[in-house]
């Protein structure tokens, strides 16, 4: 396995992983294989996210036949 790069979300900073004062918390994304895939890991999280949304849509679509299910909210305290 190739060197390992993780996004700190706190600094906004790309970290090495044999880099000896990176962070070892929450405030990480990764491990990426490049530098410049890490520098991008909040771009790479909202695309995924929007991937998993659409597919999360799709599938409540096909379950329920209603094309505005993904609206509607079962959340009694959202009422």
């Amino acid at each position: 396995m190739g060197k390992e790069y993780w996004f700190n979300t706190r600094t906004k900073q790309v970290e090495a992983h044999d880099d000896p004062e990176r962070a070892r918390s929450a405030d990480l994304m990764g491990p990426y294989g490049s530098e410049d895939e890490a520098s991008r890991a909040l771009e790479i999280a909202a695309s995924k996210t929007a991937a998993w949304d659409e597919e999360e849509r799709k599938e409540r679509e096909w379950a329920t036949g209603d094309a505005d299910a993904a609206a509607w909210d079962n959340n009694p305290l959202n009422d």
